[in-house]
């Protein structure tokens, strides 16, 4: 007897419930009514393997396809002998548990994964909002990003390369913003990115990052345009392993940064202009000897992730 598969998952589910569903309801239905049978996976994305599957279902076999799309913006998928309304039947929703911990509380996991990740190796530093100058309202709406890093060149180059770049008036001083949210999706998205397209432009890189990201392909898609088209990358953390977080999207890349900017930034709120103080107090010295903020290793930062409940 053949093992359950995702396809079975699928035309399972869509059999039980009888209502278009996205592919991450599909996955929270079939574990509610116990339709997994002997299914095993070792993927963290089960919902992108079944959207793979009901995507290829359709574009393979046309009109004779079992699925079809009953609605965009999120895709949902039903069997095609239902047809795209159908009456639903009375399922038990499940309720969702209340989001205990804060957007805040996700900044010492950004911290840690730009510590050690490659691409950044960056000394970040929180910018709180409270502390920014109190001006007639809308004023700074959208000004300061969530955090801002800096990656420095003198693990990477020989003293010898440094002073020359500094007689060439020079730098390889590379200046990151983020934006953080807990959650990521079509209701948010846009006012979520071009807050990060307007706190970000000062910088030589700027990232939009979440916890929880839509795995819809339709939504993907859509950040894929807004990332071609404004350049702000999409960072998608891991509670449970963050040194597994993955940068969706990259940002792309200005050799430029906007002083008029940083000069705002600076006048506007005290935490930034720290930051500035510490990188200019690094420089002087040729290493990183001032406090940003704290990189909390891996297994105090789970321990961390429990204790706040982030999941």
């Amino acid at each position: 007897m053949s093992r359950t598969t995702f396809w079975d998952i699928i035309i399972r589910t869509l059999e039980a419930v009888k209502v278009p569903l996205t592919p991450q309801e599909i996955w929270k239905k079939a574990n509610e009514l116990n339709l997994m049978g002997d299914f095993t996976t070792t993927g963290k994305t089960p919902e992108a393997s079944i959207a793979a599957r009901c995507y290829t279902n359709i574009i393979d076999n046309g009109d004779n396809s079992e699925l079809v799309k009953a609605s965009v913006k999120p895709t949902k998928f039903t069997l095609r002998k239902f047809g795209k309304t159908v009456t639903p039947v009375a399922v038990k929703e499940a309720k969702t548990p209340a989001v205990k911990f804060q957007e805040r509380d996700l900044h010492p996991l950004l911290v840690a994964y730009a510590y050690a990740n490659s691409h950044f190796k960056a000394r970040v530093k929180t910018i709180f909002h409270e502390v920014s100058s109190k001006k007639q309202k809308g004023h700074n709406k959208w000004l300061h990003p969530d955090l801002v890093g800096v990656q420095f060149p003198f693990d990477e180059y020989e003293q010898e390369t440094l002073e020359m770049q500094d007689h060439l008036s020079v730098s390889s001083i590379k200046l990151f913003s983020f934006e953080m949210k807990v959650d990521l999706t079509f209701s948010n998205l846009r006012e979520c990115f071009f807050q990060a397209v307007s706190n970000s432009s000062w910088a030589n890189e700027g990232y939009l990052v979440a916890l929880h990201i839509d795995e819809d392909a339709d939504f993907r898609d859509e950040i894929r345009r807004l990332n071609n088209a404004f350049g702000i990358g999409i960072i998608q953390l891991d509670s449970e392993n963050v040194a597994e977080s993955q940068i969706l999207f990259p940002a792309k890349a200005s050799t430029d940064i906007d002083w008029d900017t940083v000069n705002r930034l600076c006048t506007e709120n005290s935490n930034f202009s720290e930051f500035l103080k510490l990188i200019s107090e690094d420089c002087k010295l040729g290493k990183v000897k001032s406090n940003y903020d704290e990189v909390i290793k891996p297994e105090a930062l789970e321990t961390y992730v429990n204790n706040k409940k982030i999941k």
